[in-house]
């Protein structure tokens, strides 16, 4: 998986993909228009935010992604377009109604997502001229996707892409993503958009179950601060245009292959959201293993990755892993403390915490400089079973609390 710097390869290697990142005014002086056209119609799947308030442009993809098909998105950034009413409905539709009239599509294969703040009045008539303007400006051009990835930041201190490329039934398929989060991330289908778009055949039932389960595994794995945003999205569209015998069956190697590639590029595109958390100092990576079941682990982990309390310890460079054990006893799920080990350390190597439930002994001094590095892992056995899950999160800092108490001053 290629890094975060701009790829030379990304959505325009994907066969039929064309894109554009434009600049509209509704941010200063950045791109905030993205716009990514596949040739022909693709198979799709698309999640969206739990959240009951829900920004305009989502109950209108929620609509259009029932057929399965889609060929173009359209995103702005600037404007969540969310708790705008009347006006921001109108401005919804105005987006699908001005990208279907400059691509010649049917409303119906036209997803729409928006992002910035909400309650604010949707910048209709900029966004409008934006679409119509830059119709003709989608390119193939590696350049073309890396200005999408920009194209979708708010807070974002980074542009997220990812791309990998892998052999099915003989045929290369190409797939690759964008993504944006850095705060307002608590993702449950944060504000935190993922869009996909892969030349892979393969049915869209098929596609659906694949996508749903790569995200319950990756961005639903995922927390900065545990604030599931209005404006949560993410999409993938699958063209078939690698020629690959199409994916028509479940129990099948090639099916499980296009799991695994599209379960890592999702974690990639994750793991990115979670390294730019809003003030962030620590990315902090959470497993659990020997679970009675999957559900049961990530329960643990959802809720742990979220306390406050043991972000904070993270940040304080504190291993106060009582934090960490009350935490997991409170996730909703049963939960034996006297039966689990519990590690804290880096990819280098984890220090017991825990083992059988009983305390261990600390060199204090040892822990204060293993939670000085930037990464940190923890790992909780449970030997109740043999299900694992992971999950990403960041320590709760200083900076994050004084970004988001002056957010729109």
């Amino acid at each position: 998986m290629q890094s975060r710097q701009s790829l030379v390869e990304n959505l325009t290697s994907v066969r039929g993909i064309r894109c554009w990142g434009a600049y509209t005014g509704v941010k200063s002086m950045r791109r905030d228009l993205a716009i990514i056209l596949s040739e022909v119609v693709a198979n799709a799947s698309a999640v969206f935010t739990q959240n009951e308030v829900v920004a305009e442009p989502v109950k209108i993809s929620r609509e259009h992604i029932k057929n399965g098909k889609a060929r173009l998105l359209v995103v702005n950034a600037g404007n969540a377009n969310a708790c705008t009413g009347r006006q921001g409905a109108e401005g919804a539709r105005a987006m699908v109604d001005a990208a279907a009239e400059a691509y010649g599509l049917p409303k119906e294969e036209i997803l729409i997502a928006s992002t910035g703040i909400i309650g604010r009045e949707f910048p209709t008539e900029q966004v409008v001229k934006g679409i119509r303007e830059n119709a003709d400006k989608l390119s193939n051009d590696s350049r073309a996707g890396t200005f999408v990835a920009n194209a979708i930041m708010t807070t974002d201190t980074f542009a997220k892409e990812g791309f990998l490329r892998f052999t099915l039934d003989g045929k290369t398929v190409n797939m690759a993503g964008v993504a944006k989060g850095s705060g307002m991330v608590h993702p449950n289908m944060a504000t935190m958009l993922a869009f996909i778009v892969t030349d892979a055949a393969i049915a869209q039932p098929l596609l659906d179950k694949a996508f749903r389960e790569a995200v319950k595994r990756s961005f639903n794995m995922i927390t900065v601060d545990g604030d599931t945003s209005t404006n949560d999205m993410a999409s993938i569209m699958a063209n078939g245009m690698a020629g690959n015998p199409e994916i028509t069956e479940e129990d099948n190697a090639s099916y499980r292959l296009f799991c695994e590639k599209l379960e890592e590029l999702c974690r990639h595109l994750a793991k990115l959201i979670v390294s730019d958390g809003e003030g962030s100092s620590k990315f902090i990576e959470y497993r659990v293993v020997n679970a009675p079941d999957e559900d049961t682990a990530r329960k643990i982990i959802r809720t742990v990755s979220n306390s406050s309390l043991v972000k904070a310890a993270m940040f304080g460079r504190d291993p106060n892993w009582g934090r960490i054990v009350a935490a997991a006893g409170r996730a909703g799920v049963p939960f034996d403390y006297t039966s689990v080990d519990l590690y804290i350390g880096t990819r280098d190597g984890l220090v017991p915490m825990l083992l059988q439930g009983e305390p261990q002994e600390l060199d204090q001094v040892r822990m204060k400089r293993i939670l000085r590095e930037p990464e940190i892992h923890i790992e909780m056995d449970m030997h109740q079973g043999d299900a694992s899950a992971t999950g990403w999160g960041a320590d709760l800092t200083t900076d994050y609390v004084l970004f988001n108490s002056t957010y729109t001053t």
